[in-house]
């Protein structure tokens, strides 16, 4: 009997289940990370010991673990399992975030924002949806769990200020402690066990390229650019929250507020995502998003004492912070190598963190220092520095990864294999590795022969009757 993998085949019910289980378990420790954002700045004033600088770094602390110890947790995931590391960093998050619900101080709730980011799981999650996925499904299981993220962010924002204000900041940490061992149930019941584990360039990062991800110039504004995102991101969450309560927004009503803002601003981002993609336009709408961050944070510096002014320029920020967030993953994926993708994503989730980090220890302590103003004003000068940077960038190359299965491809078959691999139109890089049994494609998906591609596929890598 022949077995052939099919590129345009759909998952198997096994790849589905692990694909969807593995995004609930993304998605429920992003939502233990964002339903905090709107909260903690209000509630923390409340705690012993607390100052604008300290509730600040208590908001971004989470971030430094997460940049110290995501690389090492995927590492060790490759040598001691990928399901036992996932449960011990699951169970550090849940350790950190009892901490921090049963803290009467800022420093408590600071050691378990702390502990919760050491347990820096995502990388080993990542590299168990590769081990449970074929090749041809991989880069479709990494898109659910993209929207697995986007989604936990929603709910988070909305929700958090509900409990919040019905049992106090304590009761989210409970929240999110509670959601963390419905992730660890998850992984242990519903997630299934790899039959084997391998290493996936495209998911993974990989020690040896990190010099070469660290000479690529588009990656490194990349990096830069979500870097200040989330640095813009946080440093917000420290003072808008308190503002519009300031303004007159009332106790416990802050999702009429953030549900509306969020919602509607994604569905203006989404047909410039559109457009962006299919029209080929991803520069100028990439660019125009970062000035409207900078147009949004210098409207917040200037009309922050009327609510509805700050729920304008709050709206605008969402607009592009959405459009930015949806598109800055797919830039990394264009513009590194095919083979390179896991080391890039990997240093550009660190550079995400350090962001979160410096967003709200800088946040705070200019907070605490120079006020509210202070605070916009430094998110704005960040937004333009990030829009000089980018207007260095070279257009995308309009590429998607797609990956094929070297198991059963003869020695003898390789080189005509990528040879005529290389002739199929719409195929513009091949990068094979043959002690890993696969070939990393860079494809243009409006030109792509598909038939031409599944005939040689066919034709070159079947089983053996």
């Amino acid at each position: 009997m022949t077995n052939i993998q099919d590129i345009t085949s759909v998952m198997s019910p096994a790849e589905k289940r692990a694909t969807y289980s593995l995004a609930a378990v993304y998605a429920l420790r992003m939502l233990g990370l964002f339903i905090i954002l709107p909260v903690l700045s209000l509630f923390a004033t409340q705690l012993e010991d607390a100052t604008p600088a300290l509730i600040g770094l208590a908001m971004g602390i989470y971030g430094l673990p997460q940049v110290l110890l995501q690389i090492p947790f995927g590492l060790m995931s490759d040598r001691f399992g990928r399901k036992k590391i996932i449960i011990i960093g699951l169970l550090m998050f849940f350790a950190g975030s009892v901490l921090a619900a049963l803290s009467t101080s800022i420093y408590g709730v600071l050691a378990g924002r702390a502990l919760q980011g050491a347990g820096a799981v995502s990388s080993a999650i990542m590299a168990l949806v590769a081990d449970l996925t074929q090749e041809a499904h991989r880069t479709k299981a990494m898109a659910a769990i993209g929207a697995s993220i986007g989604a936990s962010f929603g709910i988070g924002i909305t929700a958090g200020p509900v409990i919040a204000e019905w049992g106090g900041v304590h009761s989210v940490f409970a929240l999110t402690a509670v959601l963390t061992l419905l992730a660890i149930a998850t992984v242990l019941f519903v997630v299934p066990n790899a039959t084997k584990t391998k290493l996936h360039r495209d998911a993974e990062f990989v020690p040896t390229q990190m010099s070469e991800a660290l000479k690529n110039a588009d990656l490194l504004r990349l990096n830069y650019g979500i870097f200040t995102l989330h640095m813009i991101l946080m440093a917000l969450f420290v003072v808008v929250p308190t503002l519009m309560r300031s303004a007159g927004l009332s106790a416990g009503h802050d999702w009429q507020v953030y549900l509306p803002v969020f919602a509607t601003s994604m569905a203006v981002a989404i047909p410039f995502i559109i457009i962006a993609e299919k029209k080929r336009k991803m520069k100028p709408v990439f660019l125009g998003a970062i000035a409207l961050l900078a147009i949004a944070e210098l409207g917040l510096q200037q009309f922050h004492q009327n609510l509805i002014e700050i729920i304008a320029f709050l709206w605008l920020f969402f607009c592009g912070f959405n459009l930015l967030e949806a598109t800055l993953p797919s830039l990394v994926s264009k513009t590194a190598p095919a083979d390179l993708k896991g080391t890039a994503m990997g240093a550009y989730s660190s550079s995400q963190f350090m962001g979160l980090f410096l967003g709200g220890g800088l946040g705070g302590w200019f907070n605490g220092q120079y006020g509210e103003s202070a605070v916009f004003i430094f998110c704005a000068c960040a937004a333009l520095s990030w829009l000089v940077v980018a207007f260095a960038m070279r257009p995308p190359r309009y590429w998607s990864n797609l990956l094929i299965s070297l198991d059963n491809l003869a020695k003898q078959d390789a080189q005509p294999f990528l040879d005529e691999l290389m002739g199929v139109a719409g195929v513009q890089e091949v990068r094979p590795h043959f002690e890993e049994a696969v070939a990393y494609l860079k494809v243009d998906n409006q030109q792509l022969d598909s038939s031409r591609l599944q005939q040689l596929i066919a034709q070159y890598t079947h089983s053996p009757n």
